[in-house]
């Protein structure tokens, strides 16, 4: 019979897949702090300006799909963008059911002050371009298999 000890290796932190990524996560969103903190976004809200930045109008739905954020936390997110001027929520001219998004010109013009930022990210991770695309599909392929 194993022992014990032996056994419980599986729950040895360093034996965890989720908590490097965990950890990751958050200190590479603490690098993106100092950079928001110039356009006023946290960065929730900079992922949505993301999105709206790609697309002109987009539904509710199609975004919290796409940054994997449900209504719930959407919604007060949304709203705060809003008062900040910098999008539109409206109903759907041809369903009123659907709300839709779309972001200002302030919106918009808060695209030039942000076009540093991935850059200044990207030096902080010091991952070659071939390491950085790997990681990017790894983790994309992580996504896909956890949410189907």
């Amino acid at each position: 019979m194993p022992s014990i000890k032996r056994m419980d290796r599986c729950l040895r932190l360093d034996h965890q897949l989720c908590f490097p990524m965990y950890a990751a996560s958050k200190e590479i969103i603490r690098k993106y702090t100092p950079y928001l903190k110039e356009i006023d976004l946290t960065y929730t809200q900079y992922i949505v300006m993301l999105v709206l930045w790609e697309q002109e109008r987009i539904s509710m739905r199609e975004l919290g799909e796409r940054l994997y954020l449900d209504s719930g936390t959407l919604t007060p997110l949304l709203v705060k963008l809003e008062k900040k001027g910098l999008l539109v929520r409206e109903r759907s001219k041809t369903d009123e059911r659907i709300m839709e998004i779309t972001a200002t010109d302030k919106g918009i013009g808060l695209k030039v002050k942000s076009r540093k930022i991935p850059k200044e990210i990207g030096k902080c991770l010091n991952l070659s371009p071939k390491e950085a695309y790997e990681l990017s599909k790894i983790l994309k392929k992580i996504l896909k298999n956890t949410t189907e």
